[in-house]
């Protein structure tokens, strides 16, 4: 499955919802969104508080999925290909280069 068809998806699912709708109790700001990735990547993080290895990776597959999908959506309604992106941050990542600590 291609990027855009999960973008596809996920603007199917969110619009079921009804929270695309302006009286939405859940505005699908770009803030909002932008929050809520944050909050699904610190519940990817407390898969490892206190530990070094995942418990439950289902669990964590799900909070991963989560992550990736708010980051879609974010990107979809900015108006960024994330695609694009993420080739051209992987361009500019060639060129650096990162001191050992």
């Amino acid at each position: 499955m291609h990027l855009s068809e999960l973008e596809a998806q996920m603007h199917a699912f969110v619009a079921s919802k009804g929270w695309y709708e302006p009286t939405s109790p859940k505005p699908q700001t770009a803030r909002n969104l932008a929050a809520s990735l944050v909050l699904e990547a610190a519940e990817v993080l407390e898969h490892f508080q206190w530990r070094e290895e995942v418990r439950d990776v289902d669990e964590l597959a799900g909070e991963l999925a989560d992550v990736a999908l708010y980051l879609l959506q974010l990107a979809s309604i900015t108006g960024i290909n994330l695609e694009q992106a993420i080739l051209d941050k992987l361009a500019v990542n060639q060129t650096r280069e990162w001191p050992d600590p």
